[in-house]
């Protein structure tokens, strides 16, 4: 009955809501939708956060960078008042926390660790090595990300290379993916990695990470962790003499070339889901969570959000397959925090808590570090909910109802592709543009959908989809963000 309730105030909200915005002319932002609360942390701490999960009574732990965690009463709520526990300190800047069985498992970077508290006093006594078997030699560059546990109770691993990706690599298994067992055997599962900078699951239980631009990497991107692939580049190739789980050492790509050629010569070689257009998207991509909240976060169920480090802000992913293959569109979603956004955590009331820092990179947002919660108003935003390929174009669908004059109309849309060198030089500047054409648009009766015909498709290329003259049924309100960049790995067949 209480859930009932709460969910007629929701519509009758929107409804007002809506309303005011008709007769007003006030064009919704952001916040109207997710407001941005920041969280007190611990007086006195720099407190860069790099992990955050939720522990059972409500409470909520967070690592930092810097080797601290902490363990928070009261986080939750409409007004959190904020009990800090310290929990553990001098660990090795930790990129990952799990709660399980009464463990609370840490990514550091020489080592998975199990921390618990045996003698109930609030702080870890109790320190295990859970899996080691990677290098490290002090480099700043030889971060460490984990994910919780998977539906095995494994921990997935990315290991940034050494000295940003280039041929000096000394430390083994560095620019691997490594999945670690509930017994601690560490398993080489994937390579070609660079610089990630966040790992995390799909609703399915499938694992991606974010790569950032550089060697062998001409825009930041999305990578699915398929067991096994190859995910571009090549500098870590070496660590094969290691070990033969995956088989001999593959052959090399090509630097100058395209990854929708290179995947042709070389079948391990795993394309990019979701490229993240460097300095339109952001700039530094890092962690990955997935909304499973059933609702209690908008209408984004399944659907992946992506912290942005460099533009201090989250965006959102929609991921189909195609032909075996991952590939999709990412949407701008949230903008304004106060720091260098690297991880997300979505709590058990809805809410996505989120951390960051800037040391390092910089950020947008100008404070040092942050803890940050986003909440759901309960009002429907005016947005793209999914973007399909067809044999012949895109699908749209839409939140909330669109006008059909303006759906139909082909000139509420532009599109355009483009694609990245694929090289071992640093980054790449768009290449190989070309100008699609949008011949029709055939909405459907409810304004909720829209078939795109769209001539020129390319594989290989990100379709950056621009949709200015859409309108909201009834109103004059425009999307609330109108573009989509969709990476076009495969085309369907008709």
């Amino acid at each position: 009955m209480k859930k009932l309730a709460f969910n007629l105030l929701c519509i009758i909200g929107s409804i007002i809501f809506l309303f005011a915005e008709d007769q007003k002319g006030v064009i919704p932002v952001e916040s109207d939708y997710y407001p941005i609360t920041t969280i007190p942390l611990p007086e006195g701490e720099v407190i860069e956060v790099s992990g955050i999960d939720i522990l059972p009574g409500g409470k909520v732990a967070i690592s930092s960078r810097r080797g601290d965690i902490f363990v928070g009463k009261n986080v939750l709520g409409d007004s959190p008042e904020p009990k800090w526990t310290l929990y553990a300190r001098g660990l090795h800047e930790v990129l990952g926390i799990a709660w399980k069985d009464d463990w609370l498992y840490v990514t550091q970077r020489p080592e998975v660790t199990r921390l618990k508290d045996g003698d109930g006093d609030g702080r870890a006594d109790v320190f295990e090595t859970v899996a080691d078997d990677w290098g490290i030699n002090g480099n700043y560059h030889e971060y460490a990300f984990g994910t919780r546990h998977d539906k095995n109770g494994d921990i997935w691993l990315v290991l940034c290379l050494t000295s940003s990706g280039g041929a000096d690599d000394l430390s083994p298994f560095r620019g691997w993916c490594m999945r670690v067992t509930p017994e601690g055997e560490c398993i080489p599962t994937g390579y070609g990695i660079r610089s990630p900078g966040g790992i995390g699951f799909n609703h399915l239980g499938d694992v991606f990470y974010c790569d950032n631009q550089g060697l062998w990497n001409g825009s930041s991107s999305l990578k699915h962790l398929r067991p096994g692939g190859f995910q571009g580049n090549p500098v870590g190739n070496k660590y094969f003499a290691l070990t033969d789980v995956l088989g001999p050492q593959p052959p090399e790509p090509v630097s100058g070339s395209r990854i929708e050629v290179e995947r042709k010569r070389l079948p391990e070689l795993v394309p990019p889901p979701v490229v993240l257009p460097h300095g339109k998207v952001g700039n530094s991509p890092a962690g990955i969570e997935c909304d499973e909240t059933g609702g209690k976060f908008g209408p984004f169920q399944n659907q992946l959000f992506i912290s942005e480090q460099t533009h201090s802000k989250v965006n959102r992913v929609f991921l189909e397959k195609v032909n075996g293959f991952y590939q999709g569109a990412v949407f701008p979603f949230l903008e304004g925090f106060g720091s260098g956004n690297i991880v997300a955590r979505f709590a058990s009331d809805g809410s996505m808590f989120t951390g960051g820092t800037n040391r390092g990179w910089g950020s947008r947002g100008r404070k040092p570090f942050s803890f940050q919660r986003v909440n759901w108003t309960g009002k429907v935003p005016f947005e793209v909910h999914e973007m399909r390929v067809k044999p012949d174009g895109f699908e749209l669908t839409f939140t909330q109802p669109a006008d059909i004059k303006t759906l139909s109309d082909v000139s509420s849309y532009t599109i355009e592709t483009y694609t990245y060198i694929y090289q071992k030089g640093y980054g790449s500047p768009e290449v190989d543009g070309t100008v699609p054409v949008i011949s029709n648009a055939n909405p459907a009766r409810d304004g909720k959908s829209v078939r795109l015909k769209v001539g020129g498709m390319v594989k290989g290329h990100v379709h950056e989809l621009k949709m200015p003259g859409i309108r909201r049924k009834g109103g004059e309100q425009p999307l609330l963000h109108e573009v989509a960049y969709y990476t076009l790995n495969e085309i369907p067949s008709p």
